[in-house]
Parts: C-alpha cells; structure tokens; sequence
C-alpha cells in the first residue's frame, strides 16, 4: 500500500472527525456532570458580582 497525497488526506479527514465527535461528548458530558452545576453556578454568580461593583 502506497502513502500518497490523497490518502493521506483521506486518513486525516476521518481521523479528524472521529476525534472532534470524542471531544464533543467529552465536553458534553463533562458541562452535564451533576457534580459540576456547583462549580458553573458559582461561576455564573461571579461574573455578575463583578459588573456590580
């Protein structure tokens, strides 16, 4: 099997999209995580405190 230009770049396509859908639902699953609402609502909480100030 010979590695050309074109194969290469198929193989990267593919690869590629596998690896952006993975990271997706990490995130995903990561944002989605019960124990991390405390974390984001802190979070959002902050943000507000410091435009009144």
């Amino acid at each position: 099997m010979t590695f050309d230009h074109e194969t290469l770049v198929a193989f990267s396509k593919s690869y590629g999209l596998f690896y952006m859908m993975g990271f997706f639902a990490i995130v995903v699953i990561y944002a989605y995580w019960p124990s991390n609402k405390d974390k984001f609502d802190k979070a959002a909480s902050r943000i507000l405190e410091d435009e009144q100030e």
